[in-house]
Formats: structure tokens, sequence, C-alpha cells
């Protein structure tokens, strides 16, 4: 998450003198006008032959099963000649600052995130419904933890973000405990294995390979996102300037994604082969982390976009609540106005197949 090459200067040669006596002033002007004719005829000629290539959508995105599917487009060459380029980032909190810096056009976000780049710019558009979390996000206690009761006065590991604060909560409130019944210890994605292993906290907030390895090395899960279904939601956004510019590149984008869903859902073993090589984990990890989200068809992002279906925009209502209260944004978004489904409406017809 290329630019247009610089177009040389054309150098235009200065006509020689010439001889200004009255009888070649007929020849002369005869030839002026030719030269003007065909130096008036130069720009048209240039114009017709120096079409700059189409500028390159930057798209970020973090290690999270439900952003995967970009990528298997790009390794099923379904981005093939197209100006789409697909940028890692460590965490969403990277993609944010990537964003607000330009280095990006759009990006793989967590709901959250979008909603934090809505209230300072407004200017991102959701084109599509990646997945919704479906026990993907977890959270994970030491091996003597028995229950998420058992986390009182105990701390625990969580990711600055908004997404993070609205997760422990839930978990929190369903367990009937508050934010003052634990201590909470500000914990980067990057840390969360390491912090966990030597036991700097009694239980982490995590999610991706994070998960995997500390489930796989003895860490008990105590709480999941199926206990909060629809109400975790990752989103592909796009800037406003992208849509107006690049629209063709933002319906290419959208276009692989899909195809990429349908061939993932086709042949899961060998799609799970790809998309190991770049996660750090085997294909039966990611094939299990998989399990833990809901990827919406194509018909289901149609639903949500257009707001047939208003699960999503009751999610992010929700949400925002929990952000004002946080004051990790600090006005109320209509979560409508974010909503952009030309794209999915859009999708070529192969992609039903």
């Amino acid at each position: 998450m290329g630019g247009v090459p610089a177009v040389r200067p054309v150098k235009r040669r200065s006509p020689q003198a010439v001889d200004q006596s009255a009888s070649t002033r007929p020849a002369r002007f005869a030839s002026w006008r030719s030269i003007n004719a065909l130096l008036v005829g130069i720009p048209l000629v240039l114009a017709g032959c120096s079409v700059a290539p189409p500028q390159t959508l930057r798209i970020g995105s973090n290690l999270w099963p439900g952003y995967e599917t970009l990528y298997l487009a790009r390794d099923l060459d379904y981005y093939k000649d197209k100006p789409i380029k697909l940028v890692d980032y460590p965490s969403g909190t990277e993609e944010v600052r990537a964003y607000r810096n330009k280095e990006i056009d759009g990006a793989g976000l967590s709901i959250d995130q979008a909603l934090v780049l809505a209230s300072t710019q407004g200017d991102i558009r959701i084109i599509a419904v990646m997945d919704f979390s479906d026990g993907g996000d977890v959270i994970l206690g030491q091996p003597g933890i028995g229950n998420f009761k058992d986390l009182k006065d105990r701390r625990i590991g969580v990711e600055s973000t908004a997404l993070g604060a609205f997760f422990l909560s839930r978990a929190l409130e369903k367990n009937g405990m508050s934010a003052q019944d634990v201590k909470i210890v500000s914990l980067e994605l990057a840390d969360h294995e390491r912090a966990f292993t030597n036991q700097e906290v009694d239980a982490v907030v995590t999610f991706g390979p994070a998960r995997s390895r500390l489930l796989k090395a003895g860490a008990r899960q105590l709480f999941d996102s199926s206990s909060i279904p629809g109400e975790i939601v990752d989103t592909l956004v796009v800037s406003t300037d992208a849509i107006k510019t690049n629209p063709k590149a933002v319906q290419a984008l959208v276009d692989g994604r899909f195809k990429a869903l349908g061939y993932f859902e086709r042949n899961p073993e060998q799609a799970a082969s790809l998309m190991a090589k770049r996660t750090q984990v085997t294909p039966a990890q990611l094939l299990e982390a998989f399990q833990g989200l809901k990827q919406p068809s194509l018909a289901d992002n149609q639903a949500l976009l257009s707001q047939k279906d208003p699960t999503l925009v009751l999610s992010m209502q929700k949400l925002i609540d929990v952000m004002i209260k946080n004051r990790l944004i600090d006005k109320r978004i209509d979560p409508r106005t974010l909503l952009d489904d030309r794209f999915v409406n859009s999708v070529a017809s192969y992609n039903h197949q």
C-alpha cells in the first residue's frame, strides 16, 4: 500500500534567420505559414501519442485471515495487468497512519479503524464487507486460569484500538464484570506472543497467527467473538479520490476479491497452501483460523451495503456508542454515509459462478 512518469518537454529549434529583402518576402511568408502550421500540429500529434499509464491503486492490509483473499487474488493472477498494489503492514494502526499520510489509497480495516478515519477525514467509503468475526477474535488466558471470571484483578493485554476496547468491554459485560475489575495493559499486536509467553500478562486479547500459535502452546480460550455475532466486522475501504480518479482499478480490486473468494470456497486446501506462505502458519492452521469468521457472499455484500440488510449499520451504531463513551472519537457519525455499494453491484458476472 506507482506514479505517472514525467513527460519530457519537446525542445523546438529556432528557425534560421531569413533575408528581409522585398524580393523574397512572398516566399518567406509562405515558408513561415508552413512552419506555423507544422508547429500548431505538433501538440495535437503529441497529445494523441502520449497516453499516461493508469495510476496505481495502493491497498494496505495486515495479517488477518479475512484479508487473505486479496492476496489470493494476486497469487492467482486475477490482478495481472491491473494497476493494483497490495502493501503489507504490521497492524491496522499502521494502515491508518499510512492512509492519513497518503501512502495508500485504501485498506482492509476493522470497522473501528474505518470509523476513526471517517471521524477525522470523512473521505473514505466502505466498498466491501470482508468478514464478520465468529470466533476469530479471542481472549486467551494462561494455562492455570480456569474461566473468564478468574481474570478478576489480573492483567489483560489488549491493543490500544477501539476494537480492542469494544471486544474487551463486551466480554466483561457478558461475564457480569467491568473494566474496574481487571488491570488493562496496553500491548501492541507484535508484542502479544512475547508478553504472554513471558507471563507479563495473565490474558491477552488477540487474533490471527498469534491466536493459533498461543493456543498450540497451551493457552486457554476464555472468550471469543462467536458470543457476540455480527458485532466485529472487517471491511475494504478506499478513498473518495480513488473512486473518482481510478474507478476501473477499484472495480478490478473488488472483482478479483470475489473471484478469489469463490476459488477459496471451491478449493479450500489449494487456496490455503497459497495463502499460508504469507501468513507464517501451516495451511491446516490457516483453515482452522478461517472457521472463526464468516465471509459474506457477493449477494450478502450487496444487501449489507445497500442497507437492505441492516446488520452492518446496526453493528456500526453500537460500536460508535462505545467509541464515543471511551473518547476514541469525538463526534457521532452516520454510518449510512460511509457505505458505497456501486462496486459490489457491478462485479463481473463470472464471479457468480
